[in-house]
């Protein structure tokens, strides 16, 4: 088959979206325009800030579109024609009608194994529940929550210090291999899909601040995994008073009680916190307007360890 006879309309909006579609281009997908969430203000200025994706459709020459709602904007679609619409993390939910725009049924890459974690945070998930496998699905977009029919599934380990950050690499690298595979053989109708088990189904949503929150009334291995899942961004925290302390990193040394439950200490040189059942070392920590710096760093910034009141 030759890919440029088929025109693909790409959806999506952060990094790891933004890595797929130069995947794709790379791989030789005919992809005319790449639709992407508007520009955002960020910062202290508030610049407005493109997303990744469109950033990357532009290094690669392709049209970006950036409607407020494609749901209500969507005649570039209707003039182009496209064969397939395909998305990885593009952040609004699509109606029947934009969906029936494309000509084969439209695709979604989701990064979970479906139906477990449908929903809008299925990698941060899979790490906070202390999973140690998670996955790649291609499936039918349709106007459920991520319960369109399953073209193809593939797994991949949660290593031990996978953290948000590196475990959406490796995924996003796993779609872009299934894209070489599955994705031609569905442009060329050699795909079959199969209804998803609603008896399995489990659903994520969007997390919050306060979802951020490390608690001191957690266990080892709630609080690690709650760092794992935030990390490298947003950031998991502290609350030293109203002062936030974001750790990047944790480890668990022992299953010892040795200090007052819930506070900070320096144990063998290191930086760590006492839980109910056990200690963890906070590796890679970081105060309010400064730089990510090690445990043993952060120590030697601190004259009394013990006058910092977490909650």
């Amino acid at each position: 088959m030759n890919l440029k006879d088929y025109k693909i309309v790409f959806l999506g909006t952060p990094d790891i979206s933004a890595k797929l579609l130069e995947g794709l281009v790379e791989y030789g997908f005919n992809i005319p325009l790449v639709i992407t969430q508007n520009d955002k203000k960020t910062g202290r200025n508030l610049k407005l800030e493109e997303s990744d994706v469109s950033k990357m459709a532009n290094k690669l020459n392709i049209e970006v579109f950036k409607p407020d709602k494609l749901n209500k904007d969507y005649q570039k679609l209707v003039d182009l024609k496209p064969d397939l619409l395909l998305t990885y993390a593009y952040g609004q939910i699509l109606s029947t009608r934009v969906l029936e725009l494309s000509r084969l049924k439209p695709l979604n890459f989701h990064a979970s194994l479906l139906p477990k974690y449908r929903g809008a945070s299925p990698i941060q998930h899979a790490l906070l529940n202390g999973d140690k496998e998670t996955g790649i699905t291609l499936m039918e977009m349709e106007k459920g929550m991520d319960t369109g029919k399953i073209y193809a599934c593939e797994k991949l380990d949660i290593k031990d210090d996978d953290n948000y950050t590196s475990l959406k690499n490796r995924l996003t690298d796993l779609a872009i291999e299934m894209s070489k595979n599955y994705l031609v053989k569905y442009l060329e109708n050699n795909l079959v899909g199969t209804i998803q088990d609603e008896n399995k189904a489990t659903y994520t949503r969007m997390l919050t601040k306060e979802d951020e929150h490390l608690l001191i009334d957690s266990t080892c291995d709630e609080f690690i995994n709650k760092v794992r899942a935030f990390s490298l961004t947003p950031g998991a925290y502290l609350l030293n008073g109203d002062e936030y302390i974001k750790i990047y990193k944790a480890l668990k040394l022992n299953n010892q009680i040795l200090f007052n439950i819930g506070t900070l200490n320096k144990f063998q040189k290191k930086l760590v916190l006492q839980l109910k059942d056990g200690i963890i070392e906070l590796c890679q920590v970081q105060k309010a307007g400064k730089k990510i710096m090690s445990g043993s760093d952060f120590l030697n910034g601190i004259k009394d360890i013990g006058n910092i009141n977490l909650k």
